[in-house]
């Protein structure tokens, strides 16, 4: 079910991308997007279910990578079918661009990756919405050329992702100016609740992360003005197969987002 990309835009509110950091077997997909489209169903928020089919960039060789393409692009499109909402999955090579749009309705682009200019105009020539994370080695305004690269091939359904900025090896700092100065290129803007409390570069290969915080991360955002929050989610974080340890534990999510639709009323 495509998402229309003007409820993206909504100042009323904000919109949600959420789901688990990758794709682990059909029933793990189905169980979190249904509990979680039941509650933005509830709570009148816009969502669209992320999980990525494969994980391209991890650390180590021995790292979970995915339970194979087709496979996990299948049960994305069987998540969106059963539940009538639109899903988003990361791509990391231009093939991807093509093979996963016939399974999704949104494209992401990863952070590592936003100014492979190959990989945009591959994801912005689907015709799809194209999210783009900004990388933590780029400043806000930097990314005004990764948009451009994709509204030149004529594709203006793009939303930019906040997720940090690196702070020393194994850290990363959120500037919230950022927020402001990207929607100023005209495209909304999401703050990515959970990577932006990354702890990466960890000496055994594993990151870590403060999930603590993805409550204070979220409320600073919605405060400020964001268009839209990204948060991985899980029943069960520490048995996560990707990111374990910067997700929000699924039932967490609901009283989280109830605080943030006070605070973005608050601000009406």
């Amino acid at each position: 079910m495509e998402i229309a990309y003007y409820q993206l835009s909504n100042k009323d509110s904000f919109f949600l991308l959420a789901g688990p950091c990758v794709i682990e077997n059909e029933r793990m997909a189905l169980d979190i997007a249904g509990k979680i489209a039941g509650i933005t169903e509830k709570l009148s928020i816009p969502y669209v279910f992320k999980g990525s089919f494969k994980k391209a960039n991890r650390s180590r060789i021995d790292s979970f990578i995915g339970i194979g393409d087709e496979k996990a692009l299948k049960i994305l499109r069987k998540v969106g079918e059963e539940f009538h909402i639109p899903v988003m999955t990361d791509i990391h090579e231009t093939p991807d661009a093509s093979k996963a749009a016939e399974y999704v309705d949104m494209l992401q682009i990863p952070a590592f990756l936003c100014r492979q200019t190959d990989l945009l105009i591959a994801a912005a020539k689907t015709g799809k919405i194209v999210n783009i994370k900004k990388g933590q080695f780029l400043s806000p305004a930097a990314m005004r050329f990764a948009t451009q690269k994709v509204a030149d091939c004529g594709n203006n359904k793009i939303l930019l992702t906040e997720r940090g900025t690196t702070f020393g090896y194994t850290d990363l700092v959120v500037d919230y100016r950022g927020i402001p100065e990207m929607q100023s290129f005209g495209y909304p803007v999401v703050m990515d609740a959970t990577h932006s409390l990354q702890q990466p570069n960890q000496a055994g290969g594993v990151s870590g992360g403060m999930p603590q915080l993805i409550e204070t991360i979220a409320k600073a955002a919605i405060a400020v003005g964001v268009d839209g929050l990204f948060i991985e989610t899980h029943p069960n974080p520490s048995q996560a197969l990707s990111d374990g340890a910067n997700m929000l534990p699924l039932d967490l999510l609901e009283p989280l987002l109830v605080k943030l639709l006070r605070i973005r009323k608050a601000l009406a």
